[in-house]
């Protein structure tokens, strides 16, 4: 049994109500409200941002004790229901910015809004809306984006994850940059070669730096395609197998599988998404369903 504060719109008398499901909280909450749903709509929102509850899974992510008001006929909800506008100033789901004193939600919020919205919304993320997600505590993250909170943990740990990466990458980066400029720097002897010689070091320089910043990844990791960036991948496919295979000191079968495994491991992250919006639209339909249902009764 769930925990839950119900009250009306703009009333300051709260009731207690304890349910299994959606369905019995609301019949409990329009009785003890004597709320007649046959003399017009009624909508179930949450008290601190008025977000409308229909789906169940949702409800059921709901922490205990959760404060919920009913809105009946026309009436929409806004933050100044009770005691004068001033009570939901005080809760904590409507925090203030320590720096900031308007009345705009913290970053990670805007970012779990947008993940509720379309889980897929995530690859537009920055790696600094990745650690604003992940400084987050678990428990409010889950009910944000309304997931369970081993769910929550386990984005966290994949954010944390890519952003471990992506440091990993930066710092080979950097060390392959100062490794160039100390080889560019013991160029006495290129300037004995002759013109075409010289012609042949420029040219395989230019191919090294242009996959520089992944050849160490290809060198050293087991599956290096998972620790790749599309655009990453998409520059592997790209380049010719018998040049790559120099740089990487392998045969050209295993170039080949190689090269094979990224636009493979590239097909499957498209229909990750592909799969991920598909979802958000049976969401979405499911919840205007759900608000046709509530429209026709």
């Amino acid at each position: 049994m769930k925990r839950c504060v119900v009250s009306l719109r703009g009333a300051s008398q709260k009731h207690g109500v304890a349910a299994a499901s959606l369905q019995e909280f609301n019949e409990k909450a329009m009785k003890q409200l004597d709320v007649d749903p046959t003399k017009g709509p009624v909508t179930l929102v949450l008290a601190g941002d008025g977000t409308v509850i229909e789906d169940e899974d949702y409800f059921l992510c709901l922490p205990q004790d959760t404060e919920f008001v009913l809105l009946t006929g026309n009436k929409k909800w806004s933050p100044c229901m009770t005691d004068g506008g001033t009570m939901w100033m005080a809760r904590d789901s409507v925090e203030l910015d320590d720096v900031d004193s308007s009345n705009e939600l913290p970053k990670w919020k805007v970012l779990a809004a947008q993940l509720r919205q379309n889980l897929s919304n995530i690859i537009l993320f920055s790696e600094s809306d990745f650690q604003a997600l992940i400084d987050v505590e678990t428990e409010d993250l889950c009910r944000e984006i309304a997931i369970p909170a081993k769910k929550a943990e386990m984005l966290k740990d994949t954010l944390q994850g890519l952003l471990d990466r992506r440091e990993e990458e930066r710092q080979t980066k950097e060390l392959l940059q100062l490794y160039l400029k100390a080889v560019n720097k013991d160029g006495p002897e290129a300037a004995s070669m002759d013109e075409t010689d010289s012609k042949a070091v420029q040219e395989s320089s230019k191919r090294t730096q242009l996959c520089s910043h992944v050849i160490t990844i290809l060198k050293e990791k087991t599956s290096p395609y998972l620790s790749l960036s599309n655009q990453q991948l998409e520059a592997v496919c790209a380049q010719d197998p018998h040049a790559l295979s120099v740089d990487l000191n392998q045969n050209l079968e295993d170039v080949h599988s190689l090269q094979t495994a990224c636009r493979e491991q590239l097909q499957e992250r498209d229909e990750q998404v592909q799969c991920m919006i598909s979802l958000s639209h049976a969401s979405q339909a499911k919840r205007q369903k759900s608000a046709l249902r509530m429209e026709k009764k």
